[in-house]
């Protein structure tokens, strides 16, 4: 499993998972509109050959595929030692109670006519972590621990 930080947006490669090819091709074309490199999987097993042979830098799947869910794959995904962000898809999130906490997915995004804004904003935060203040406590401890 490749894995790998990264602290840009625009040039990012991400994989869109999705078995519902018609959805994921009007997200990926926003997407690549925007800069971002996007490969396609129609399923989790495919997504795990392709993690395994690629580095992405942010992995966007949807919760319900056949056989391997959107949630089986993310925890697939952390077993074998991916550690960038995920974004989950689905339409069921508000019903389902899907949160960030219980699904393993840094974000949860729900279907709806305004999920790919949402994508969009969650890809470039997860994508373009807050620094800290170079003089904020935070950063002066990590800085006094490291010297010391």
């Amino acid at each position: 499993m490749r894995s790998v930080p990264s602290n840009r947006a625009k040039g990012s490669a991400i994989l869109l998972v999705d078995d519902n090819r018609d959805g994921s091709d009007a997200r990926c074309s926003v997407l690549e509109q925007l800069g971002f490199l996007v490969s396609y999987a129609g399923s989790g097993e495919d997504a795990l050959q392709m993690i395994a042979g690629k580095t992405f830098d942010l992995v966007i799947t949807d919760l319900v595929m056949e056989p391997m869910d959107g949630k089986q794959l993310i925890a697939t995904l952390r077993q074998c030692g991916f550690k960038n962000p995920v974004i989950l898809l689905t339409g069921f999130a508000n019903m389902l109670g899907l949160k960030p906490e219980n699904t393993g997915a840094d974000a949860v995004v729900n279907k709806s006519a305004k999920e790919i804004d949402e994508i969009v904003r969650q890809a470039k935060r997860l994508l373009n972590p807050a620094k800290k203040p170079a003089g904020s406590l935070v950063a002066r401890k990590q800085k006094s621990r490291s010297s010391a």
